[in-house]
C-alpha cells in the first residue's frame, strides 16, 4: 500500500486550498492519468416499489423483473416512491455543511483512526500517496437496537452537544435506510427465483455504514476524480446524489453517467451479495466525477451483514449454477482486506479470495 501525505499527518489538517498552488500547477497525488469521459446516460427504468408496499403482486413482479434485468446487465437501478420522507432526504443533505464547512482542526476531531471504517478523512490522504480522490468524506456506523442511538451517540461524542440534532438527522436517515434495505433485499430474494424473506433474515441484525461525501469545486476537473473506479465490497449500497450529478458506471466496456433523477434513489449491488447470489449478480465498476464550478454532495448507505456472520449463497442457487462460485468468508474479513491490505477496484472479491486462500495455507 503507498505510504500516506505528509501533509494529512500534521496537526495543522487538511484542506484542499492548500494542495492547490497555480505556479507549481496542478497537484500530482490527485492526478488520475488518461481519463476517458463518459460516452452516454445510462438509460433504464427506474423501480417503482409503490405496488410491492401496497401488497400488489403484479407491481411486485414487475419490480422485481426491472430488477433482475438490471442486476444481471450492470448491478445499478435507481428507485421511486420508496417510502423515505423527502424531508429526511433533504435535512440530511443540508446538514453536512454543518461538518464540512468547519476549520479543519474541527473536523479532526473526528479524524478517522487508522483501519477503522469511521470517521472523517481528507482526500484519503492517510492511507494513499497518489490517485487521490478530490473529496472529503464523513462515515459512522449503524445497527438497529432500539436501545442504542448509535449514530446521535457518535456525533454527541466526538462533535459535542452542537451536534446533537445533526446527530438527531442522520440517525433517522439511516434508520429509514435501513427500512429501504429490507425491502430492496426482499425484491433481489424474489428476482432471484429464491424464499423472498431469504435475504431480509441474514441482514436485519447487521451493521452498516452511512458515509457522507462532499466533493469541493475543482479547477481542473479532468485531471482528477471525485472517487475512483471500484466496486462496493459491502452488499447493496443506497445512494442518494444532489442536483449536481457526477456518477458513472462502466458497463458494456464504455463510461455511462447516472443523470439525478429527483426523487429517485439509487441502488447497488456490492461484492458481498455477489458471493450471496453465487456470482449470478455482479457488482460493477464506478465512480465520481468532480465539478469546477459547484461543489457535490452524496450519502451512501452501505448495507453489510453482522461481521461474524458467514456470507453463503443459498442452496437453489448453487444447484442452478452447478457450483459454488465462492467460499464462505465473513463479511469482518473482506472488511479488514478492503482496509488493510488492498484498493477496491473491480477484482476486489476475487483478490480477497485468493489472498484468504493463501493466508490459511
Amino acid at each position: 500500500m503507498d505510504s500516506p501525505l505528509k501533509f494529512q499527518e500534521q496537526s495543522k489538517g487538511f484542506s484542499f486550498e492548500s494542495v492547490f498552488d497555480e505556479q507549481a500547477g496542478f497537484p500530482k497525488e490527485f492526478l488520475w492519468p488518461d481519463l476517458v469521459s463518459a460516452q452516454q446516460d445510462l438509460s433504464e427504468p427506474p423501480v417503482d416499489l409503490e405496488g410491492f408496499f401496497k401488497g400488489d403482486d403484479e407491481a411486485t413482479k414487475q419490480a422485481a423483473n426491472i430488477i433482475k434485468d438490471a442486476c444481471l446487465s450492470h448491478g445499478f437501478f435507481q428507485v421511486i416512491n420508496h417510502g423515505v420522507d423527502t424531508d429526511i432526504i433533504r435535512d440530511a443533505e443540508n446538514y453536512m455543511d454543518h461538518f464540512f464547512m468547519l476549520p479543519s482542526p474541527e473536523k479532526l476531531k473526528a479524524r478517522r483512526k487508522p483501519g477503522s471504517l469511521c470517521g472523517y478523512s481528507g482526500a484519503h490522504a492517510d492511507r494513499y500517496a497518489s490517485k487521490l480522490p478530490w473529496k472529503e468524506t464523513l462515515s459512522f456506523r449503524y445497527h438497529e437496537n432500539s436501545s442504542d442511538r448509535v449514530v446521535l451517540d457518535f456525533f454527541r461524542s466526538i462533535l459535542g452537544k452542537d451536534f446533537e440534532e445533526t446527530g438527531m438527522i442522520y440517525q433517522k436517515y439511516c434508520e429509514a435506510m435501513m427500512d429501504l434495505s429490507l425491502a430492496i433485499l426482499e425484491l433481489l430474494a424474489i428476482s432471484l427465483g429464491v424464499d423472498r424473506k431469504l435475504y431480509r433474515k441474514f441482514f436485519e441484525d447487521g451493521y452498516s455504514i452511512l458515509r457522507c461525501n462532499f466533493y469541493p469545486p475543482c479547477q481542473e476537473p479532468g485531471n482528477t476524480l471525485g472517487t475512483g473506479p471500484h466496486c462496493d465490497s459491502n452488499s447493496i449500497t443506497i445512494l442518494h446524489q444532489d442536483q449536481v450529478g457526477g456518477l458513472e458506471i462502466f458497463t458494456d466496456n464504455v463510461w455511462q453517467t447516472i443523470p439525478p433523477l429527483k426523487g429517485a434513489l439509487i441502488i447497488n449491488i456490492g461484492d458481498t451479495f455477489t458471493a450471496l447470489s453465487n456470482g449470478k449478480y455482479k457488482s460493477c465498476l464506478h465512480r465520481a466525477m468532480v465539478n469546477k464550478h459547484e461543489q457535490r454532495k452524496s450519502l451512501a448507505f452501505f448495507l453489510s451483514p453482522r461481521e461474524d456472520k458467514v456470507v453463503r449463497p443459498p442452496q437453489e442457487l448453487v444447484c442452478s449454477a452447478g457450483k459454488r462460485m465462492y467460499p464462505d468468508f465473513t463479511w469482518l474479513n473482506l472488511s479488514r482486506f478492503v482496509q488493510n491490505h488492498y484498493r477496491a477496484d473491480d477484482n476486489t472479491l476475487q483478490s480477497f479470495i485468493n489472498w484468504s486462500q493463501s493466508v490459511n495455507t
